[in-house]
């Protein structure tokens, strides 16, 4: 299956957000299921668009997404001055080991990289993500403990961040 990435179209917003929600949801990242209060944030595509959506489609369906967010700001939950970060990266269950969220993580490193004072790239996730966790060390990114803090309000969550120190092109 050939699979193309591209910046997402608006027309495509609720089908990545439920495409992201049922993610999340399938494999039980989300506590209370169906009432998580993370799940609207999942489904909220336009709201990412503040920074920007990639997709990852294989002929006329959409088999994944993240928001490529280029510097600090509203749309950063962890970038500092200096760095871009990765979010709400997901991939439908059938397109999952053919390279789909290596294909969608690799197009957040060049955009990081073609990003004016741009240094590393950095990304938060949950513990039990461990076939993300292995696709992200298999790139490059490092565990940065130091960054790991608990989700705010929910004493029970504290999500493992990762970084990637770019080497630009010369």
């Amino acid at each position: 299956m050939d699979t193309v990435i591209r910046v997402a179209r608006s027309e495509e917003y609720a089908a990545l957000g439920e495409l992201t929600a049922r993610a999340y949801l399938d494999d039980g990242l989300l506590d209370f299921g169906e009432d998580d209060e993370y799940l609207p944030v999942l489904k909220d595509v336009a709201r990412r668009a503040a920074a920007e959506v990639l997709v990852a489609v294989g002929g006329d369906r959409l088999l994944g997404g993240v928001a490529f967010v280029a510097g600090p700001g509203p749309a950063a939950d962890i970038a500092r001055p200096g760095e871009a970060e990765i979010r709400a990266l997901a991939v439908v269950r059938e397109a999952r080991g053919r390279g789909v969220g290596e294909a969608l993580v690799r197009a957040c490193v060049d955009r990081a990289r073609a990003t004016p004072g741009c240094v590393r790239l950095v990304l938060s996730s949950q513990r039990s993500m461990h076939s993300a966790h292995r696709l992200y060390e298999r790139l490059g990114f490092e565990r940065t403990p130091d960054r790991e803090n608990p989700v705010p309000h929910l004493d029970d969550l504290t999500l493992l961040t990762y970084g990637l120190t770019l080497r630009h092109k010369t």
